[in-house]
């Protein structure tokens, strides 16, 4: 029983599920007939618009294209009508522009140079499209009016604002002085910003649309002309500030060193200035001489013009500088790129040939004073001379670009300078050595001559510039005309190769040349004087001026470059020439001595010829002393401390003599009227001596 059953349950499950396939499989096919009625209700709809969208098509193309046709043509006819209207445009220009071109550019120059632009479009379109037109030779007629006002306008522009610069303005750019430490950069502003931009423009639209070069050659002739003048007016300044205060600087600049903590302003010192004070300064000291000559120019009395004229020629020389290198500035804001150097050469010729004309006649007016024997004034030469080296790199570089025989005149300038220097120093150095002896010219009282006191006058100028006067022998001369050793690295001929060691031993040797030459003509000199005594004087005088000289100016450490005895050489003189003077006592002091002197006995009596020996020997001390101190009195020895020295020296001597011989003779009994003998007291005889050399005794 119970297997039967459950097949039974088994079978009813099957039938169930079969029954659920099958209801699931009519589903199936239900769906799949609906399916297949909307798949053929759409293909239906799409067949449909289909077609509706073919015959839309066939519709709108042929509409699309003929709109598309109209749109080309009204494009053209536009552009047609905006030619039309460019082209018709041309043939109004004359007339539009003819207004504007009339009145010029003064004032409207944007809208000037926009109006010439109109016209410039005109004539490019009638040349290219209708050439023979006669509009075409209105609008170049009025192009080329157009340009020539342009060109006017450029002229007036730079004529009515280009002004010299103030020479105050000046000094403060170039600080005033080369010692002093560099000034602040001042902005030389040539002219105002406003009328430099038309200027600019002006330049620019000639340059590229005028094809015209002209304006250049009317820039550097202005500008030139300009720049001469502020240099011109910067001497005239200087002149005369120098004629009524003897300022040489800008109001300005010494203003502004008042309140800055900067160095004070040094005044120039004039080469023939210093020199007159150096002479003074002696004199005070007791060192000058008085009396004498020479052939050689006396530097006292010199009128400061010279030193004035100098003076405005070194500023002159930083001026140009200065000035050169803002008009380059300003240049090249104006002038193309590839014509600056052409036209800044042509711009700067006449201010630089102005100066070096002016530099030739300084080393001619030297060249003639050298002629006159005058030689004190080629010193003018050395402080413009090294002026001009100091500045010559900032020439230079300044000139750079210039055509070479601009770049050429500052080095031919400097060598003739050189030359002309060295020249002088050469014949200064002979006329030294052949100052004739002329009687008339000595001084009477055996004091410095005048020859001395200029030749170390010359030669302590040379201490200011002695790298320059180095340089000058060095140019000009061998080492081996001086005996000075040459270095492998020194031999060159060339002054700028020479070391400043050399130049310093080449000058040294120079000074001692020309103290030699001096000194070997003081003593051809002394020789006039036919009293020997008065001659050591003179010789004494001069050379112990020409040592105090020497250390009081530091001439004696360039000496001794090359002589290192020269101090002690000097010394040994002056004690000989002492010594040759205290041998004119001799014939004073001779008849103090024992010789001749009678023996005697106290008591006895002298024999009539022993009295007389007595007598002879006070006579001829007293006659002797009497005549040496009146003759003596008249010498001069200006240096009090030699003064007193040699006084005291023969003080000393006469007096314990004569002491002396007053005791040996006391208790003789030669006279009955001693004192007609014993005239003086030693004393007095001392104080006689004290009196030598003393005019106002």
């Amino acid at each position: 029983m119970v297997p039967t059953e459950d097949a039974s349950a088994r079978k009813r499950e099957i039938e169930e599920k079969l029954q659920q396939e099958q209801e699931t499989l009519a589903f199936i096919r239900e769906n799949l007939e609906k399916s297949d009625q909307l798949t053929n209700g759409m293909v239906s709809i799409l067949s449909s618009f289909e077609s509706r969208l073919m015959q839309l098509e066939n519709a709108i193309i042929p509409v699309h294209k003929q709109t598309e046709n109209l749109q080309r043509l009204q494009d053209n006819v536009d552009k047609t009508l905006s030619c039309m209207d460019h082209v018709i445009s041309y043939y109004h220009v004359a007339k539009d522009t003819d207004r504007i071109i009339r009145e010029g550019p003064t004032g409207r120059l944007d809208e000037y140079l926009a109006c010439i632009a109109k016209i410039q479009k005109a004539v490019e379109y009638f040349q290219d499209n209708n050439p023979d037109s006669p509009e075409l030779n209105t609008v170049k007629g009025r192009l080329e009016k157009g340009k020539e006002l342009l060109e006017a306008e450029f002229r007036s522009l730079l004529t009515r604002y280009s002004k010299p610069v103030p020479p105050i303005l000046i000094l403060d750019a170039i600080g005033g002085d080369e010692e002093l430490e560099a000034a602040e950069d001042v902005l030389l502003e040539h002219l105002p910003q406003a009328v430099l931009h038309d200027i600019i423009c002006i330049g620019g639209w000639l340059v590229e649309y005028g094809r015209n070069q002209d304006f250049m050659t009317v820039y550097f002739q202005i500008r030139s002309s300009q720049l001469d003048r502020s240099i011109k007016g910067l001497k005239e300044h200087l002149r005369k500030n120098s004629a009524t205060s003897g300022a040489l600087y800008s109001p300005a600049v010494q203003a502004k060193r008042k309140d800055t903590p900067t160095k004070k302003v040094p005044k120039r010192p004039g080469t023939i200035r210093k020199a007159q004070n150096l002479l003074k300064q002696y004199s005070q000291h007791g060192l000058d001489g008085k009396k004498g000559g020479s052939n050689l120019a006396p530097l006292e009395g010199r009128d400061e013009a010279l030193d004035a004229e100098m003076d405005a020629y070194i500023h002159c020389i930083s001026a140009f500088v200065k000035l050169a290198q803002s008009e380059y500035a300003l240049l090249c804001e104006v002038i193309p790129e590839h014509h600056q150097k052409k036209t800044f050469d042509s711009l700067i010729q006449e201010a630089l040939d102005n100066l070096m004309l002016e530099g030739d006649n300084i080393v001619g007016a030297a060249r003639r004073a050298i002629l006159r024997h005058d030689y004190s004034a080629v010193l003018t030469i050395f402080p413009i001379l090294r002026h001009l080296k100091i500045n010559k790199a900032d020439f230079d570089a300044t000139l750079q670009g210039t055509a070479a025989g601009t770049k050429n005149k500052l080095p031919a300038l400097i060598a003739s300078m050189e030359s002309i220097g060295a020249k002088a120093l050469e014949e200064f150095a002979d006329s030294i050595k052949n100052d004739p002896d002329k009687e008339y010219n000595m001084p009477k009282d055996g004091t410095v001559h005048e020859l001395t006191s200029n030749a170390i006058l010359f030669l302590q100028q040379l201490l200011d510039f002695h790298e320059t006067a180095g340089a000058m022998l060095a140019s000009q001369v061998l080492g081996d005309t001086y005996n000075i050793p040459l270095d492998p690295r020194e031999s060159t001929s060339t002054s700028s190769s020479y070391t400043s060691d050399f130049n310093k031993r080449l000058l040294s040797t120079y000074i001692c040349k020309v103290l030699g030459n001096l000194q070997l003509n003081l003593l051809s000199k002394s020789k006039v004087y036919e009293d020997s005594a008065l001659s050591a004087i003179f010789l004494h005088n001069n050379y112990n001026y020409i040592l105090k000289s020497l250390e009081k100016s530091e001439l004696i450490q360039l000496v001794t470059v090359t002589q290192r005895r020269a101090e002690s050489s000097y010394r040994e003189l002056i004690e000989q020439q002492i010594h040759v003077y205290q041998r004119s006592w001799i014939k004073v002091t001779e008849h103090l001595t024992e010789r001749n002197l009678p023996s005697f006995q106290p008591g006895a009596k002298l024999k009539d010829k022993e009295r007389q020996v007595i007598k002879d020997k006070f006579k001829g001390f007293n006659e002797g002393l009497e005549e040496i101190c009146k003759i003596q009195k008249g010498w001069a020895v200006p240096d009090k401390e030699q003064r007193n020295f040699i006084r005291r020296a023969q003080r000393t001597v006469v007096s314990d003599a004569y002491a002396a011989f007053l005791r040996r003779c006391a208790d003789l009994p030669f006279t009955k009227n001693p004192d007609k003998y014993r005239k003086y007291r030693p004393e007095e005889v001392e104080e006689m001596i004290d009196r030598l050399f003393d005019t106002s005794a």
